[in-house]
């Protein structure tokens, strides 16, 4: 009677991994076709918010998820995805993925280094950041 009692808890146990395992691939499936369709529209802006929302989506939805949201301000897309998680009818609803990609602003990188201009390459090193004599 123990043992069948432990062998249900053991399969309950098994059953929620998986669910808690489906939401997790759900939402990195959506945030990476939120990421990947950001810098497809983003690639895009140039053209105007409808070839890059329009873009922004044919991405999305290659990666498995739907496009819920784009916008642009100035050279920026903001994109939010949805897929679905294909978990249990009690646990149903969707993964939410949100993304932005454009320029750097304020004409610094994040780490710290000077844009490149025509004709410059920089060599990027711990703690240094100088002009590539080559």
């Amino acid at each position: 009677m123990l043992a069948a009692a432990a062998v249900g808890v053991l399969v309950l146990l098994l059953g929620l991994g998986l669910q808690v395992g489906a939401a997790t691939l759900a939402r990195h499936r959506a945030e990476t076709a939120a990421d990947l369709g950001a810098l497809a529209g983003a690639r895009e802006v140039v053209r105007g918010r409808d070839v890059a929302c329009t873009r922004a989506e044919a991405v999305v939805a290659g990666n498995g998820a739907r496009l819920v949201a784009c916008s642009v301000e100035g050279w920026t897309v903001t994109v939010v995805t949805a897929t679905s998680c294909g978990c249990v009818p009690s646990v149903s609803g969707e993964a939410v993925g949100r993304a932005r990609a454009g320029p750097v602003a304020g004409g610094v990188s994040p780490s710290g280094l000077p844009p490149v201009t025509r004709g410059d390459r920089w060599v990027a090193g711990p703690g240094r950041a100088e002009p590539d004599p080559g």
